[in-house]
């Protein structure tokens, strides 16, 4: 009986071993397939990376990347590309637009998470998803429609007493094709990602929490303020910084309504240029012109570098935020 125990531990030893190289190569094929295409977004942001330095590689040659930093000059035909009015009329159109959607989107989100009912939540939720799925040339459209005019005929006089004590609601623009315009456009437009994920943030803080809270006496908003709002920040933020990427990006919504004027914009009502509208406006066209192409390459880059700028600033304050003693 002894002997038969013996053998068959014998035989089993093999196939328990067999079994266990068979799994740990396929574990290994599944962290090397996972490996592979993890890398692929970094594979393909340094293609990108790469393809746009190639082609604009000649305008360096001819530029200094300071000289086309700090240019204002922009006069294709007799070569002189300076990108400082581009980069920043991008700047202002999006800080514009995150003045206007992050305070509305955070205290949305707050309702839905901590005030709204069921059904308040199925309405709202539904309208956020065919926001984020309107096409920007439509919120294009509604913006020369309606954003335009109201600027014009509404915005202008309602700042104009302002104008003499602070110079950023000056208006020297006879039409409401200007930044605050464009602005507008975007808020609208960033609003349902940023809502979206600090809804999705808030909802994924434990209950508890709020239960433990309200035990102690306190209040709903005190419990937002000192629980809720510390415990989600981090998240919070990382949906803002999302939503400003969207609006550094934005092409064909501000083109539409920003007034594409190539000037250092001083006020909320002066029109603007941003880098996108540069790129869409004028890629295809007049190619003939020597740098040209290499120009427009060079503010696609320029723009990439921008948001890249932007997401690796937003990870250090991240960590700052994370790392900060409660």
């Amino acid at each position: 009986m002894t002997l038969d125990k013996q053998s068959s531990i014998t035989h089993t030893q093999p196939n328990y071993q067999r079994t266990l190289q068979r799994r740990n190569r396929l574990d290994r094929i599944v962290r090397n397939s996972f490996l592979i295409y993890s890398s692929l977004p970094i594979l393909f942001a340094i293609i990108i990376f790469v393809a746009l330095w190639m082609r604009a590689h000649p305008i360096f040659q001819v530029q200094s990347i300071i000289e086309l930093l700090t240019g204002s000059t922009w006069r294709p035909l007799k070569g002189q590309f300076g990108f400082y009015p581009f980069i920043i009329g991008t700047i202002w159109v999006t800080i514009v637009a995150l003045v206007f959607a992050v305070p509305v989107c955070i205290f949305t989100a707050l309702y839905l998470s901590e005030y709204a009912g069921i059904w308040a939540q199925r309405l709202v939720k539904p309208i956020l998803d065919l926001l984020a799925a309107i096409p920007s040339v439509v919120y294009g459209v509604w913006g020369i429609l309606v954003i335009v005019p109201a600027v014009q005929k509404l915005a202008v006089p309602l700042f104009r007493p302002l104008a003499k004590y602070f110079p950023i609601f000056a208006s020297k623009n006879p039409t409401g094709y200007s930044i605050l315009a464009g602005g507008t456009v975007l808020a609208i437009m960033i609003t349902p990602f940023i809502v979206s994920i600090a809804y999705e943030v808030l909802q994924t803080i434990p209950q508890g929490l709020r239960q433990a809270s309200l035990a102690l006496g306190t209040t709903r908003w005190q419990t937002i303020k000192f629980v809720v709002l510390p415990v989600s920040s981090s998240g919070i933020f990382a949906s803002i910084v999302l939503g400003c990427s969207r609006a550094l990006g934005e092409t064909m919504a501000v083109l539409m309504v920003v007034g594409n004027v190539v000037q250092i914009p001083h006020s909320i009502f002066d029109s603007a240029y941003p880098l996108p509208a540069l790129i869409a406006n004028n890629y295809g066209e007049m190619m003939s012109i020597p740098l040209y192409d290499s120009a427009l390459m060079a503010a696609a880059l320029i723009l990439m570098v921008m948001i890249l700028i932007l997401n690796v600033l937003s990870v250090l304050t991240l960590r700052h935020i994370l790392n900060e003693p409660k």
